[in-house]
């Protein structure tokens, strides 16, 4: 099965699923904008409309998608529109791209629960929305940690 997230850089992002137990690959891409086959230069532009984000193969019997969103959750801020930290820009927003209706049931109800739990001072902010073209991004972007020696 399929999972899409964006929350920040995808190189952390990236880095953390793919080391989740019942994740079977990862690659990190671009997603959400107007602009066809963007490249990275394009989006950090902040004109594309594209979030860096990182699609996932995992494996339902052996990781629930309610628990690759308590990872999506917790590891990044779903309260601060179009930031991470100090990366600023819309490709750094916080969405949940779902691929069916069962992921968006999920979702929605991740985000109200999260949002009533009292965890954050703000609303958040995270967009749910249907997952639309996915654009692998350039080869020097995938296990860019790995790649780096940052894991």
């Amino acid at each position: 099965m399929k999972a899409t997230f964006a929350a920040g850089c995808f190189w952390h992002v990236e880095d953390l699923l793919s080391k989740t137990k019942g994740v079977k690959s990862t690659q990190v891409g671009y997603i959400g904008g107007q602009l066809l086959n963007p490249t990275y230069e394009e989006v950090c532009t902040d004109k594309t409309g594209h979030a860096e984000a990182v699609e996932v193969e995992y494996n339902p019997d052996e990781i629930s998608y309610e628990t690759l969103l308590d990872v999506f959750w917790n590891n990044h801020n779903p309260t601060t529109l179009n930031r991470q930290g100090h990366d600023v820009g819309i490709q750094y927003r916080s969405v949940i791209f779902y691929h069916n209706d069962e992921q968006k049931e999920i979702a929605e109800k991740s985000k109200q629960k999260l949002d009533k739990s009292g965890q954050y001072d703000r609303p958040v902010v995270t967009e749910i929305v249907s997952t639309p073209i996915f654009y692998k991004a350039e080869e020097y972007h995938q296990k860019y940690f790995e790649k780096h020696g940052f894991s």
